[in-house]
């Protein structure tokens, strides 16, 4: 697999504290990939660093062979799409504007195109939000709200996928169906790198996951290596009893 992003030692300090210390970890193609740890752990910063919208203040963060934050902001934004925990501006655009807005990037005039109608009509599908597409994006829910940022990432036609706490105002129905789309994405070549705090979601549909504590990288690999009980309770403090599906995929129990 083609590895698109590689970081080599970095660290993000903010005034004389580290939030992130000689991280280093290389990203590939067709990889879904989620990034866990406790609050204040540095999962965002992580994330931030991926995306370019955070600069180290040592080491490198590298997308494909150059500083990720270096690259022209356009260019990048064809290939890596983002999704965090906030929301566009309050004028009030249609859902189908929202999405429209993801197409940017692939911009060459004032008005869509035919690729852009398709790639709308695709994204909005992806998430099923098509018959929201005329709505008031400021009159849905929070849940409806994070299945609009993804399909406007969507309709980027990325090469990455970043998304900070994906789920957080999903309902369990609508959880396992994003989990089950990023799964698919990877499987097509997108590389998906996903901020959680929800373990199990993590260990049933991501191939890794990174686990973070105190601005460190504690653990790097598949989850039935990373999710250990021992590691868990180390990194969480928290009892944590680890069982194991027919699958192999380890699922787990917090607290007495």
């Amino acid at each position: 697999m083609k590895c698109l992003f590689e970081i080599r030692e970095a660290g993000v300090r903010y005034g004389s504290a580290d939030v992130l210390s000689n991280a280093s970890l290389k990203l590939y193609e067709s990889e879904f990939v989620a990034i866990a740890g406790p609050n204040g752990a540095g999962k965002s910063t992580l994330l931030s660093l991926i995306a370019g919208l955070a600069k180290p203040t040592f080491g490198q963060c590298l997308f494909e062979g150059h500083p990720a934050h270096g690259w022209n902001r356009r260019e990048f934004a064809r290939r890596v799409a983002v999704v965090l925990q906030t929301e566009p501006t309050a004028f009030p655009f249609t859902v189908s504007d929202v999405v429209a807005m993801g197409r940017l990037p692939h911009a060459t005039g004032l008005y869509e195109n035919g690729k852009d109608t398709v790639a709308i009509a695709e994204a909005l599908c992806a998430v099923e939000m098509e018959r929201f597409r005329h709505r008031d994006f400021r009159t849905l829910s929070s849940g409806e709200k994070q299945r609009v940022l993804l399909a406007a990432a969507l309709a980027q036609e990325p090469q990455v996928l970043l998304l900070d706490e994906p789920s957080s105002h999903l309902d369990l129905e609508h959880q396992l169906s994003l989990h089950r789309r990023l799964r698919e994405l990877s499987g097509k070549g997108l590389l998906v790198v996903s901020v959680t705090h929800d373990l199990n979601l993590a260990a049933a549909y991501a191939e890794r996951i990174v686990l973070l504590k105190e601005g460190t990288i504690r653990a790097d690999g598949p989850p039935s290596e990373v999710l250990s009980a021992d590691l868990l309770e180390a990194v969480f403090h928290v009892h944590v009893k680890v069982h194991q599906r027919a699958s192999g995929q380890p699922w787990m129990l917090y607290g007495e």
